[in-house]
């Protein structure tokens, strides 16, 4: 049975003995800045690049290869999906922009390789995998204007309401909604080899955990808190920050990985194993985002840099210090791949490798 999220409930991903050390000294912000040090990045980074060769040897996998031929499969889907030039042109050139504008397309790869893992065909899962980046761009575009986050800069490029205009821009982020399931229940996105008996009840099943998972569930109830908490002279406790971040960051990458091994047949003690690797390399990607928030520029990150700082967000490194978020993040890459302990090694490899690549990404 899937876990239900509960607000400021314990969540199956710990921080064990982080608790303590931030009680007793959460770092200012201006600290946080000035606690950047290179042997740091250089003890962090040696951990993960020590930990992918280990992975290596276990199974020879070409990481690049595999997530350029992903992308590109995606790429090609998404762009088949909304149509181009057709009235309201405004409206879906908008869609277009903010769809198409490049991205590491994670959440589709994870997407698909949860559904090879647990037996499927790829192909089966392409169709959610799409929609799944619909999703997540929408939450791009919707967390992007001026009454969120305020940002003017994503993906290197000009945000979505900055090009077409803040109604435009919401509305876009409302249709890309409203697409991504409409592409995952058409009987048409799917190849003709699904199982006809078992595939409806699949998708069905599918189409709930996406749901659940960026509602009031999900991903809003932690954008919500997260809005509540920015700028606040509460000190914001650490349970509290994981919760957001379960929410807002987590729940989509659980719904990625859920709902692709749901289409690919998984049972539910698989699911559940899937569902827990999911929510630690999603707590993992939001550590690494704000450590990276902290000591890249804008350049490197393709988004503006320092802005959780220069808007008093409550973040990892401000809470913990850079020190313990690197650590806490190691903590994070060990628990994903216990999880995938017990599933085939070479069908595993995709989520193992993504695994590491979150952990050590640069942007």
């Amino acid at each position: 049975m899937a876990m239900a999220f509960h607000p400021l409930a314990a969540s199956r991903v710990r921080l064990g003995p982080f608790f303590p050390a931030a009680a007793a000294a959460a770092p200012s912000a201006s600290s946080v800045a000035a606690h950047h040090h290179p042997h740091h990045r250089r003890r962090f980074s040696a951990i993960v690049a020590t930990a992918a060769a280990s992975a290596t040897a276990i199974t020879e996998f070409d990481f690049k290869a595999y997530m350029g031929e992903r992308a590109a499969t995606v790429n090609r889907a998404l762009d088949a999906a909304i149509p181009e030039g057709e009235p309201p042109k405004a409206l879906h050139d908008a869609m277009r922009y903010a769809l198409l504008a490049g991205g590491k397309r994670v959440r589709p790869a994870l997407c698909l390789a949860a559904c090879g893992v647990a037996g499927g065909r790829e192909a089966w899962a392409l169709a959610p995998a799409a929609a799944v980046e619909m999703v997540h761009t929408m939450s791009l575009v919707h967390d992007d204007l001026p009454c969120m986050d305020d940002d003017d800069l994503r993906r290197g490029k000009p945000t979505c309401h900055v090009v077409y205009g803040e109604p435009i821009a919401v509305l876009a982020g409302d249709a890309l909604l409203s697409l991504a399931f409409h592409h995952m229940a058409s009987i048409g996105s799917y190849p003709p080899d699904v199982d006809p008996d078992k595939h409806p009840a699949r998708v069905v099943r599918a189409i709930g955990e996406l749901a659940r998972c960026i509602g009031s569930e999900g991903l809003v109830a932690g954008q919500v808190v997260d809005l509540e908490m920015t700028g606040t002279s509460e000190i914001v406790p650490l349970e509290r920050l994981e919760y957001i971040h379960l929410h807002k960051t987590a729940a989509l990458l659980e719904a990625s990985v859920v709902i692709g091994a749901i289409i690919g047949g998984a049972t539910d003690e698989q699911i559940e194993r899937l569902r827990n690797y999911a929510r630690s390399i999603g707590l993992l990607f939001q550590v690494v985002d704000d450590i990276l928030d902290v000591t890249k520029s804008s350049e490197e990150l393709g988004k503006t840099a320092g802005k959780d700082l220069a808007s008093d967000k409550t973040t990892y490194p401000k809470l913990l210090g850079l020190d313990k978020s690197r650590e806490f993040a190691e903590k994070l890459l060990s628990d994903a791949t216990e999880q995938l302990a017990g599933f085939d090694k070479e069908k595993a490899a995709p989520l193992l490798h993504l695994a590491y690549y979150i952990a050590h990404r640069q942007n």
